[in-house]
């Protein structure tokens, strides 16, 4: 299946869809003419323009001054390319090396980046062929754009650099000579239309949300079955509560859970206390403020991600090429702060519920196994959750509020949402892991009680079980925790 790249919205469920069908890429004959147009237009303002243009006949950052003679343009290009190439640290991995690739393709394909059509389609060639450019997440400051990922995405197209193809590491150099291509040679303003934008933050961004709407609905699950392992109570679900403070992810959330508890023989029995602890009670408004918080996060990377984030900016009808700073990365780095929040939030009160139900309380055994004392159980388990809510508690302390003065003083305010962006994939790696833990309790104390769940719960815990038996005395957990997490992410 083919998806045509031009001027529509893409949303996140069309990129889920994108990936998820493993569609390949084509530039629409819409999109076709608006980067040739761009492209010539540049080409003509260059050659009759006496005035120096950021980036195109100038140096960058603080060389925006110095002038660059017609015969060094191609040159000046290369060098910017290759200069930025700096990043350090861990590898992206690849399901976000094709996101950047998308989204870079989405924004210079928009006719106001300058770029050639040869280029955009090598781009859209490594998306295809499954190229992916060996990317360092350590090197962007968030502004400037994603200066050092986007480099190292670039230097392939050089024949610089290296890449990963059909599972082999080669060099730039290596890949046009199996894939018979020739290097690009870049235009004026190349580099930087390559280089300035958020598409590293805007990938983290985009891939990030997508598993935190799956984690979300998790969460509600894993919670509803806790609520009737613990032998919780229905009332604080009930929907005339959350009509009187109607957030909508509160709404969400009681509405989701009542669902998921639809037809439990358990939460229907009579209840000795008349309260449960807040980890069950206040569910609705904790995962529903998580929600709230995700929504808000979407409408401003669907925004981002359909933006033209690069500099200058050029404006062919009112002939004028703008150096401005649309690469700046405050909107995103304020939001993957906010949702690094929300999502240690999430896995925090996961986490208090697996404590709840390994206390030894409301008729359930220590640490949910039959013979305590003897058998440890789930008491460790319940141990690695709380590390795991601990580092992220460490890691939600915003990025955003940082920023180091950079390139001489002209790039004087940076919004370092890239480090808010890996740090924020660091908490949701470790939501997956306890709400692993908190369904593998859950599924434990469930079968301790006499009563069913729900259909739902049950048809869920029974396809569990075909993985997981029921355990009866101690044994290697750590096995059966990644399971657990490999489970929640693939149902």
């Amino acid at each position: 299946m083919i998806h045509q790249i031009k001027s529509d919205y893409l949303s996140l469920t069309d990129i889920k869809q994108i990936i998820d069908s493993d569609y390949k890429l084509e530039l629409s004959r819409e999109s076709k003419d608006k980067i040739i147009a761009c492209r010539e237009y540049l080409d003509d303002k260059v050659k009759r323009s006496d005035r120096p243009i950021y980036g195109i006949n100038t140096g960058f950052g603080s060389l925006c001054d110095t002038v660059i003679g017609q015969e060094s343009l191609e040159q000046l290009q290369w060098n910017l390319v290759t200069s930025h190439a700096c990043g350090m640290g861990d590898e992206v991995p690849h399901e976000i090396v094709k996101l950047m690739i998308l989204l870079k393709i989405q924004g210079i394909s928009q006719g106001h980046s300058g770029v050639q059509l040869v280029t955009v389609q090598r781009l859209i060639d490594f998306y295809n062929e499954g190229v992916y450019p060996v990317i360092y997440e350590q090197g962007s400051l968030g502004a400037s754009g994603d200066l050092a990922p986007l480099a190292h995405m670039s230097l392939p197209l050089l024949g610089e650099g290296e890449v990963d193809y059909q599972g082999e590491r080669i060099s730039g150099k290596e890949l046009n000579q199996k894939m018979g291509w020739k290097p690009i040679q870049l235009q004026s303003k190349e580099g930087l239309a390559l280089l300035n934008g958020t598409q590293f933050m805007s990938a983290y961004a985009t891939n990030l949300l997508l598993r935190l709407n799956h984690l979300s609905d998790w969460c509600d699950l894993a919670a509803a079955a806790s609520i009737d392992a613990y032998d919780g109570r229905i009332d604080p679900f009930d929907e005339l509560v959350h009509q009187v403070r109607p957030h909508q992810g509160q709404l969400d959330t009681a509405k989701a859970i009542l669902a998921n508890l639809a037809g439990s023989k358990m939460i229907e029995r009579y209840k000795a206390h008349v309260q449960d602890p807040y980890c069950f009670r206040c569910a609705p408004q904790v995962h529903g403020a998580s929600k709230d918080a995700i929504s808000y996060a979407t409408k401003v990377v669907e925004t981002e991600i359909n933006s033209v984030t690069d500099n200058p900016t050029i404006f062919i009808e009112e002939d004028k090429v703008i150096s401005a700073g649309n690469f700046h990365g405050q909107p995103l780095a304020l939001v993957l702060d906010f949702l690094a929040i929300a999502t240690a939030e999430l896995a925090s009160i996961s986490e208090r519920r697996v404590y709840k139900l390994v206390s030894g309380t409301r008729g359930l055994p220590a640490f949910l196994v039959k013979k305590p004392g003897l058998n440890s159980g789930f008491m460790i388990a319940q141990y690695s959750a709380a590390s795991a809510v601990s580092q992220n508690k460490q890691l939600a302390t915003p990025a955003s509020v940082d920023s180091i003065d950079s390139s001489n003083g002209q790039e004087d305010h940076v919004s370092m949402g890239a480090n808010a962006a890996t740090k924020l994939k660091r908490v949701v790696d470790n939501l997956e892991k306890i709400i692993g833990v908190e369904w593998l309790t859950a599924c434990q104390g469930l079968d301790f009680r006499n009563e069913k769940s729900s259909p739902k719960i049950e048809a869920m815990k029974a396809k569990f079980r075909t993985q997981f038996a029921f355990i009866e005395e101690d044994l290697v957990m750590y096995p059966l925790m990644k399971k657990s997490r490999d489970f929640v992410v693939n149902n």
